[in-house]
């Protein structure tokens, strides 16, 4: 018995399988595209706001996926918008280099966004401030579910900080790799590494979405696009042009 099969009544496609087969490097390179879109086609509703995890939600098939089947179709895993793998999309959509459909849906799950008029909040019913575990989809679209405890509120923060601007740091090693829209001229990140103050700027003008052609640290230019973090209590200029 599978599931996210197109031979099933239900969960004929799930989220995190279309996901991760970017994320993990598994995926053969055309499946990873046609992975993804099929997930644009089948799973963003962008009318209620969300990224449903699978769809069609578990109701009368055979098939018995656990606890979630208990769940009202739409309501939280089966067939809402479970943040995880809501923002795991974000997160292959930025790896394949689609800048602007990773800014698109990060703004569209944002929760400010489910609150930007008074009908939109009481749709919400939930605090526009933090990151809601879940959102429904069905007869409930847009109702937000569990909030305050989610682990999907740092997943957030990771595909915004380091997937779409693209700041890496690994071990003390810093690297700019953004993945943005076409149209960004340039945006800027303020960096604290211990008692050092790392101002960067990344610059568009050539209206790319990916890769960094030079990066400077104080004027000076940076070989192999790696800058080797230092606690020394300075404050450090580095400019990366796309």
């Amino acid at each position: 018995m599978n599931f996210g099969s197109i031979q099933n009544e239900e969960c004929r496609i799930d989220s995190i399988a279309q996901s991760w087969a970017t994320i993990s490097g598994a995926g053969d390179n055309d499946k990873k595209y046609i992975s993804i879109e099929a997930l644009e086609n089948h799973l963003v509703d962008k009318e209620a706001g969300i990224i449903k995890l699978l769809d069609p939600p578990f109701e009368k098939s055979k098939l018995e996926p656990g606890y979630i089947k208990s769940y009202i179709p739409g309501t939280r895993e089966n067939g809402g918008q479970y943040t995880h793998g809501a923002i795991w999309a974000i997160i292959a959509e930025a790896m394949l280099g689609f800048g602007e459909k990773a800014v698109e849906y990060f703004r569209m799950i944002n929760p400010i966004e489910h609150s930007r008029t008074k009908e939109e909040a009481k749709k919400y019913k939930v605090e526009p401030y933090v990151v809601a575990a879940d959102i429904y989809g069905g007869s409930l679209a847009g109702r937000g579910g569990w909030t305050w405890y989610t682990g999907s509120s740092s997943w957030l923060y990771e595909a915004g900080i380091r997937y779409i601007l693209g700041l890496r740091i690994e071990k003390n090693m810093l690297k700019i790799e953004p993945n943005i829209p076409a149209d960004w001229k340039e945006y800027s990140i303020r960096y604290k590494y211990g008692e050092s103050i790392y101002n960067i700027k990344v610059v568009n003008k050539s209206g790319k979405k990916s890769g960094i052609k030079s990066l400077t640290i104080d004027g000076n230019n940076v070989e192999n696009d790696e800058i080797v973090l230092k606690n020394d209590g300075r404050i450090y200029r580095i400019e990366a042009e796309m």
